[in-house]
């Protein structure tokens, strides 16, 4: 006995065998159990989801002897012919090969016959959009008013190629793609029927690549048991269908989470001893972002369609939504680069690196991506909790920086190494004179610049620099232009010292003017001042928004509190507020906790405020440019009209 190809051997004998298309099996079933039969049905959808299927399982319930229903017996005479694909009265046309008007009108001519042994005579044309016009011109008149004994089957994958007098005289049941759950779940069963063995990863793969035909998924099935050997394995499957395992795209995305470069390298190494088809893996990583980031907007979103929705949700917590929204960008766009490429190994590892350069939280105050994600800062939730403290801390190290006294330790340095490289090019005698006068700047330095105390002020950082730079002997010693910058600085020095002996309290420093002006207070703070204070801030992308988009509520000495307008819900999460107070910490150099209400805002926000100026900016430009005399005589001579949104301002 041959062989039957699963495909044949499964294909449903009723409506309960079917798997999904449950609207349009509801609408068939009540349909047949209220005799409220239609004369012509049209079933469209993409190959292999169940259409002519569900046509012979019409027949079958409209000839059955037992009666029209909607469950047919399958054992009658009716019922077994039509199986076996022998029933006089179910005449199967392939319109592709009958396209021609010749054929169309041979088929009609016995439209008027009654059926020669069922209750119906039905008319099963398959694939009807490859008819010709002239035949579907044949066919109108007939179809509009059937014999009340014909009824016509359609079928088609490209509905729109059917003319419209066509279409409104059909009841249409489209057939949608079936989900990889309900074709793993429907191989499950048909594989247990069979006795094999089998991997639920197995048919999961299988089912992914079947994109929604059951039909495609028993012949790929009927693949794998040859490929395996009787059996459905993970590893046969891959290696079948030459996709990435999904266990391989979820190596990478934990490499990526923890920002392990070199171990992502290794994983690219590895997928390439297998010659993998790098389109079909990044095409993987772009389907999982795009799962990563439904997780992270909606949690009941997710789907397990590919038994792996734990694996999402929990990507969907190591990842920032930033993060997610910039790989699926940049996945799109690598994509072309991939195809362009004539290593496809290289392009995809520079896709993947520039994914990871580029992800703010890397960036972030310049960290490198490490190997070891217990010290990667940005993997420690410790660590995220006092990026506060550490940016001020970043800040307090900048100004150390640029105070007078390291100012001099650096034109030291400066010209420390000059020096040696004259010496270089000087005789020994002459080099020994340089290094004693190295040693003797060496010596007046720490002896003038070595703070007594804890609490030095910067007038006496400027009287020490003052007095160091005036010394004869280190200035002598030392090249002319180090001299003249040295020179100028004493100046300003004794300038700034006498400015301050004149009003110390007229002119306070620059640290106590950045402490204590009215801006930096934020126990002073109002919804006036926040406006004014939004643009100063160093944030940027959606933290940014947040801020231009928040109204502000209330403050206290280190805490601030915002209402973010509810039309900008959709961007924020907990960890904006991190950011939003990681940036104010930087303004106001220190300490901040912010918190964000959302909610309906009452007051104009920054953001408001600014399309508020630049429509006003905009409306001056038109109106200036209407009163121009040129124009307006343009208008008046030439009738011509002005077209107020083609006018718009140039920054010269």
């Amino acid at each position: 006995m041959s062989y039957q190809v699963l495909a044949r051997k499964w294909r449903p004998g009723s409506f309960t065998e079917m798997a999904g298309q449950g609207h349009v099996l509801k609408t068939l079933i009540n349909a047949l159990d209220h005799q409220r039969l239609h004369h012509a049905y049209l079933f469209t959808g993409t190959r292999g989801v169940g259409k002519t299927t569900l046509a012979r399982i019409l027949s079958k319930c409209l000839n059955c002897e037992e009666g029209i229903s909607s469950t047919p017996c399958n054992s009658c005479a009716s019922c077994v012919e039509i199986n076996e694909g022998r029933f006089i009265d179910l005449i199967e046309v392939d319109a592709a090969s009958r396209t021609k008007v010749e054929d169309t009108r041979e088929l009609l001519e016995n439209v008027q016959y009654m059926p020669a042994r069922g209750r119906f005579k039905v008319y099963l044309i398959d694939e009807v959009h490859m008819l010709s016009n002239h035949s579907f011109n044949a066919l109108l008149k007939t179809l509009e008013e059937p014999p009340p004994h014909v009824k016509f089957l359609f079928a088609t994958t490209d509905p729109h190629k059917l003319p419209v007098t066509i279409l409104s005289r059909c009841l249409q049941l489209n057939l949608k793609n079936l989900t990889p759950q309900i074709i793993s779940e429907h191989l499950r069963y048909v594989l247990t029927e069979e006795k094999l063995k089998f991997d639920d990863s197995a048919l999961w793969q299988i089912a992914g690549a079947a994109a929604g035909s059951m039909r495609d998924a028993l012949t790929l099935t009927d693949q794998a048991i040859s490929f395996c050997g009787g059996d459905v394995n993970s590893d046969g499957v891959v290696d079948m269908l030459g996709i990435p395992d999904q266990q391989k795209i979820f190596e990478l995305l934990a490499a990526m989470s923890e920002s392990n470069v070199p171990g992502l390298l290794e994983l690219i190494k590895k997928l390439a001893e297998q010659s993998p088809d790098y389109l079909q893996l990044l095409d993987s990583l772009i389907s999982t972002f795009h799962r990563i980031a439904i997780a992270q907007v909606l949690e009941q979103g997710v789907d397990n369609s590919l038994g792996d929705r734990q694996q999402i949700l929990d990507f969907a917590g190591r990842f920032t939504a930033e993060d997610i929204q910039l790989y699926y960008q940049f996945s799109l766009k690598g994509r072309e680069d991939l195809q362009l490429s004539t290593d496809m190994r290289s392009a995809m590892e520079m896709l993947l690196i520039r994914m990871m350069v580029f992800s703010p939280h890397i960036t972030k105050l310049g960290t490198k991506p490490t190997t070891d994600p217990s010290t990667d800062p940005t993997t420690d939730p410790t660590t995220k909790a006092s990026d506060g403290v550490e940016l001020t801390q970043e800040i307090e190290k900048k100004k150390t920086l640029a105070s007078p006294s390291n100012q001099n330790r650096a034109a030291l340095e400066t010209s420390q190494q000059k020096t040696e490289q004259q010496a270089q090019q000087t005789p020994l005698t002459e080099q020994t004179q340089v290094q004693a006068s190295i040693q003797a700047n060496e010596s007046t330095f720490a002896k003038t610049a070595q703070p007594k105390s804890d609490n030095v002020t910067f007038e006496n950082l400027n009287v020490a620099v003052a007095t160091t730079q005036s010394s004869p002997s280190r200035v002598s010693n030392e090249p002319a232009d180090v001299q003249a910058s040295t020179q100028q600085q004493s100046t300003n020095a004794k300038r700034v010292d006498s400015e301050n002996c004149e009003d110390k309290n007229s002119q306070p420093s620059s640290v106590d003017t950045l402490m204590g002006s009215e801006d930096h207070k934020l126990v002073d703070l109002n919804h006036e001042r926040w406006l004014k204070l939004v643009p100063n801030f160093q944030a940027s992308g959606i933290t940014a928004n947040i801020l231009a988009n928040c109204e502000f509520q209330s403050a206290t000495a280190n805490s601030i509190e915002l209402l973010l307008d509810q039309t900008q819900s959709a961007v924020y999460n907990s960890e904006q507020e991190v950011k939003a107070a990681q940036a104010l910490g930087e303004y106001f150099q220190r300490e901040v906790k912010v918190v964000i209400n959302v909610g309906k805002v009452t007051l104009e926000t920054s953001a408001a405020m600014r399309q508020r100026l630049k429509q006003e900016k905009q409306r001056k430009i038109v109106e200036d440019f209407e009163q121009d005399e040129n124009v307006q005589g343009l208008v008046t001579h030439f009738s011509g009209s002005i077209v107020r949104d083609s006018i718009v301002a140039i920054n010269k």
